[in-house]
Formats: structure tokens, C-alpha cells, sequence
């Protein structure tokens, strides 16, 4: 029996550069290339409010590949997500040419300071009425690192112990202007001064006094995404998040998966019923079956071997150009992969007890091409009876729509799935109110209300 007031939560998944998250979508023939305007995201954020969708959101990384042979120029000839531009301008252009889609962002918790990334989407939240999203991610490459002047990256789950530290700031900072603070009377007082607190945070990793220097936004605060999916990154996913994006490969580990973080978020005493979960997805849909053919042969076509080597070194920290396709990793080499865990645990599962190749983490990963991430295509109604059929197994909350062309991607599927969608009940036809929380069904953050 299916819940039938429950409704699909949708997410785009956007680059600051000149492709999609598969970096084959910039050599389609239908991508506009104009992507260092602000036109081109603005285009797309309209699009995506035409379709109801409830963000538009933005993955980061702070370096661009360059761990393939040890260099950045094979994945600039092959245009390999090597721009990376600030998302903040990004999103405040998308968010002036919009009034409802949410808009989310990617800030890294080793890199940046915690003072920093709460003024700036804080700031970003009032700029834009209430519809600003933080995903935070801890970073994963070496190469990150090396551009804020480290050698190396830190171990992984001590850099989730520095982001749950970093959260804590961030949200302490958020919460230091009450409601009402504000008075702005200009005969009297601007503001009621004991309303507004200091933090004094002193930790292990972090120390920042405050005040903090924006009042409260519109939504209470900007809405928490994360993407943790390893056993430390998801505990820290269940604990903090609010959205959470996910890679699931069939509906069967979904389920699983999904109901595993629905329970470790109960265990953090939080509702599982206000906490999103949304895999990734590619979706080509054409009018006919034949049509759909047609383009997911065409979007396929665009890939390339140097795009799945560039991303696999960059995010295990190795040079895949040092080792033969079918030359087996050593124990050494295969412990020595940081970044990705969950990536790297899952092809060693595969594999069970043969050690992998450099083929097999390119075929089981399917990083960088269309199998990456679950692919549904075919006519409006077959596309919209598999997310269904995810929707109401459960294996999510909603998705994460990944584009093999931009903008097409989008505009096929606002123009024929969300209307398939919305005749059956399970997407929405219109916004819940302005502000990304209420997209969300989430209530106004309250003061404290994070504090387990």
C-alpha cells in the first residue's frame, strides 16, 4: 500500500563549468557552450522553476584532475571538469532570474574557516528570500589540497571529525541573532543589542568568537546537504544532514541502504520523516521508445576513456596511467586509494577475493560515463513508471537528475516526465510556499534546535 500524500522530491545536479557531472555531456552536439555567463545558468535555474523542481544544486571540487599521469594537460585537451568557478555568484544570478526553485551549493569543511562559509550563505539565504542550501563536503583529492598549501590531504574519518567540529560553529554562528533583534527604528534603536550573542567557540580544530555579522534568515537558516556514504561519512550524514544525495546501482541495495540511514538518523534522535533521500539519476526520455534509443546512443557516444581515467585518479589519489589496464593492483597500491572509499569498497566486493584491475575499476565504477549513476530511459510514461517503482519500493525520497546534454536534459524532462508525474499524484504542481524549507516540508529553523 502506497502512501499517497508523499511526493517526490526533485534535485538538479549542476557543474560551475562547461559540463554536467559526466563530463561527455559538453561535446554533445545540443550543449550551449556559453557557460562562463551568467545567462547559461539562469536559463537553466527558469527551466528547472517551470518544472517544479526543488533545487538546483552544485557539486565542487577545489582543484581540477590532474593526478592522471601526474599532470593537468590530458584532462584540459579532454575537458575533463577542469573549470571550476566560485558557486556564490552562480547561484545569487540564478537566484535573481527565479522566486522559488531552491539553490544549494558545495563548501568545504578542511579548506575554508567556519566564520566564512555561515556569512556567506547566510548572506546568500537573504539574497535570495530563503532558498539557500549548503552541501558540505570534507574534499577528497590531494590536489585540493596542494592549493591551499598543504601536501597532503587528511585521513578520512579525521576529517569528518573536523566537520562535525565545523558544523557546530557554523550553526552556533546561525543561531547568535534571535528573532526580532532587528528593530531598525531611526529615531531609536537599530537593534536590541541583547539579542544578539557572542559564540566564543573554543575547540579542538576551531576558534571563533563572533558576533557573527548577519541577523537571521529567512528560512532560520540555510538547509543542510550531505553526501557521506562510507560507515564514518554517513554517520556524519544521519547526524547533520537535511538532504542527503546518494549513489545507489539497483532499487535492491537502495532499499537497503535507504532504510540503514532512515534508522541511523532515528538513533540520532531526529525525525527520519524530515530528512531527504535522493540518488542519482540519468534520465533520457524522448516521445517514442525509438527516439529515447536514439538519444541515449547519442549521449553515450560522447564519452571517452581519458574521462573515466582523469576522474579515477583524481578521486583515489593515484595515477591510473601508471598501471597497465589489466595489470592487477597490490595489496600496497589498493590501500594507498584514499578519497572515494565508498567507491573503492564497492569494487573490491565485487572483485571478492582476485585483486582488481585498472579495467575493473573503470567497468564496476562506470565513473565518468553514463553507468555511473542508474540510467532510465524510454517514452514519458516508462521513465515515469521507474521512478515510481524506486519511489514507492522505498529506495529514496526523490532524485538527483544528472544531465547527459545541456540544457536538454532538463527541458526534455520538465517538458515531458514531470507532467506524467504530476497526473499520477506523486509530484507536485505547484511550490509549497517561498522558502526552500517549505519546498522541503521542513518547518522554520528554530534557534538550537540542531543540539543533540
Amino acid at each position: 500500500m502506497h502512501d499517497n500524500s508523499r511526493q517526490m522530491t526533485m534535485v538538479a545536479f549542476l557543474q560551475a563549468q562547461n559540463c554536467s557531472n559526466y563530463i561527455g555531456s559538453w561535446r554533445h552536439p545540443s550543449t550551449q557552450n556559453d557557460f562562463l555567463t551568467p545567462q547559461y545558468y539562469q536559463r537553466i535555474a527558469r527551466t528547472l522553476e517551470e518544472g517544479k523542481f526543488h533545487l538546483a544544486f552544485f557539486d565542487d571540487r577545489l582543484a581540477m584532475p590532474d593526478r592522471y599521469l601526474d599532470d593537468h594537460e590530458a584532462a584540459i585537451e579532454a575537458g575533463a571538469r577542469v573549470v571550476k568557478m566560485d558557486l556564490i555568484p552562480l547561484l545569487t544570478a540564478m537566484g535573481l532570474a527565479t522566486t522559488r526553485l531552491g539553490l544549494g551549493g558545495t563548501y568545504s569543511t578542511t579548506y575554508y574557516q567556519p566564520f566564512h562559509v555561515a556569512r556567506v550563505f547566510a548572506t546568500l539565504d537573504h539574497m535570495i528570500g530563503g532558498r539557500a542550501a549548503w552541501n558540505v563536503v570534507t574534499s577528497l583529492n590531494d590536489s585540493e589540497a596542494r592549493n591551499f598549501g598543504l601536501e597532503q590531504h587528511l585521513k578520512h574519518d579525521l576529517r569528518y571529525d573536523m566537520a562535525d567540529e565545523f558544523l557546530q560553529v557554523v550553526l552556533g554562528h546561525w543561531d547568535t541573532w534571535e528573532d526580532g533583534a532587528l528593530i531598525v527604528d531611526k529615531h531609536g534603536r537599530f537593534g536590541e543589542g541583547k539579542r544578539v550573542h557572542r559564540l566564543g567557540h573554543q575547540g579542538t580544530w576551531f576558534s571563533s568568537r563572533g558576533p557573527f555579522t548577519v541577523p537571521r534568515t529567512p528560512q532560520g537558516r540555510p538547509v543542510i546537504i550531505q553526501a557521506g556514504q562510507s560507515g564514518r561519512g554517513r554517520q556524519f550524514a544521519a547526524r547533520w544532514g537535511e538532504l542527503i544525495f546518494c549513489a545507489y546501482k539497483s532499487i535492491d541495495s537502495g532499499k537497503v541502504d535507504y532504510q540503514a540511514l532512515k534508522d541511523e538518523v532515528a538513533n540520532f534522535g531526529r525525525d527520519p520523516s524530515r530528512f531527504h533521500i535522493c540518488p542519482a539519476v540519468y534520465v533520457i526520455v524522448g516521445e517514442t521508445r525509438k527516439m529515447a534509443e536514439e538519444k541515449r546512443a547519442l549521449a553515450e557516444s560522447t564519452a571517452q576513456e581519458i574521462d573515466q581515467l582523469a576522474l579515477l585518479s583524481e578521486g583515489f589519489n593515484f595515477d591510473f596511467g601508471s598501471k597497465a589496464m589489466d595489470e592487477p593492483f597490490t595489496e600496497a597500491e589498493l590501500a594507498s586509494l584514499s578519497g572515494l572509499h565508498a567507491l573503492r569498497d564497492r569494487v573490491v566486493q565485487a572483485k571478492g577475493d582476485a585483486m582488481p584491475t585498472v579495467r575493473d575499476f573503470m567497468d564496476i565504477t562506470g565513473r565518468g560515463t553514463l553507468a555511473e549513476h542508474p540510467m532510465l530511459s524510454g517514452t514519458p510514461s516508462e521513465v515515469a513508471d521507474e521512478l515510481e517503482a524506486w519511489f514507492h519500493a522505498p529506495a529514496c525520497d526523490g532524485f538527483v537528475l544528472a544531465a547527459s546534454s545541456m540544457p536538454g536534459t532538463y527541458e526534455d524532462f520538465v517538458r515531458l516526465v514531470v507532467p506524467e508525474l504530476q497526473r499520477r499524484g506523486v509530484y507536485q504542481r505547484d511550490y509549497r510556499g517561498m522558502t526552500l524549507r517549505e519546498h522541503l516540508g521542513l518547518p522554520l529553523a528554530a534557534i538550537g534546535d540542531w543540539k543533540r
